[in-house]
């Protein structure tokens, strides 16, 4: 199997307050993203340069639509999750998580399974783009809980198009990702069964870190999911 890192998921408490931290944390304004029906969240988009089809995520719950994943499913990325919504209220926009990109997705959730690590269903979603439809297979656990913290990566496999392929270059470039968690050989052992190298572990207090360079000047977004 072969994965990588495919986009970094910043949650925010409104969308607007997604686009406000990343004008001034990055520098930058978002381009378009859309809405996921199935989940009642929307998004907003800003490509990572310097890796093949990447991306940051700022996402939100869409206050004007509801769910079409029927109760008492959760939404994804544990944006249901009444303490995870708090510190979006209090603290702002942080990385809640990672996504990675797989070119089997059954055989990774699978081998995640043998492990005792279960990351829910594959569930099939798209959303409209100028460009048509654009269409992925993801994983989602029913009670859309984050796995280890937010630590380990939400598995995903697109079909057709990329979205990053319609996205302008931002200048920014992912030099590196770093995680952390107590159960580090776990995460670490995770992620090589899906073939996924190149991240760091770390045994420490859950923890996400990507550096961005911005012409050549490091940038470093750390957060505790």
């Amino acid at each position: 199997m072969n994965a990588c890192f495919d986009h970094l998921v910043v949650a925010a408490a409104s969308l607007d307050e997604g686009v406000t931290w990343c004008e001034r944390t990055l520098q930058r304004t978002p381009g378009p993203g859309g809405a996921h029906p199935l989940f009642g969240t929307h998004n907003r988009l800003l490509r990572l340069d310097g890796a093949e089809r990447a991306y940051l995520e700022l996402i939100a719950i869409n206050p004007a639509a509801r769910p079409t994943r029927a109760a008492p499913l959760k939404r994804w990325f544990d944006f249901d999750d009444p303490a995870l919504r708090e510190r979006l209220q209090r603290h702002g926009p942080r990385a809640t998580h990672w996504v990675a990109r797989v070119d089997d997705i059954e055989a990774a959730r699978r081998a995640w399974l043998d492990m005792g690590i279960d990351a829910g269903p594959v569930l099939t979603a798209s959303r409209e783009t100028p460009r048509g439809l654009l269409q992925w297979r993801i994983t989602v656990r029913d009670d859309g809980a984050r796995l280890f913290d937010g630590v380990l990566p939400t598995l995903i496999q697109w079909s057709g198009h990329h979205p990053a392929t319609a996205m302008p270059a931002s200048g920014l470039r992912l030099q590196d990702l770093s995680l952390a968690h107590p159960r580090a050989d776990t995460v670490r052992a995770a992620l090589a069964a899906i073939g996924l190298r190149g991240v760091s572990v770390h045994d420490e207090d859950p923890a996400i870190t990507a550096q961005l360079l911005d012409h050549q000047q490091p940038l470093n977004l750390h957060s505790r999911p």
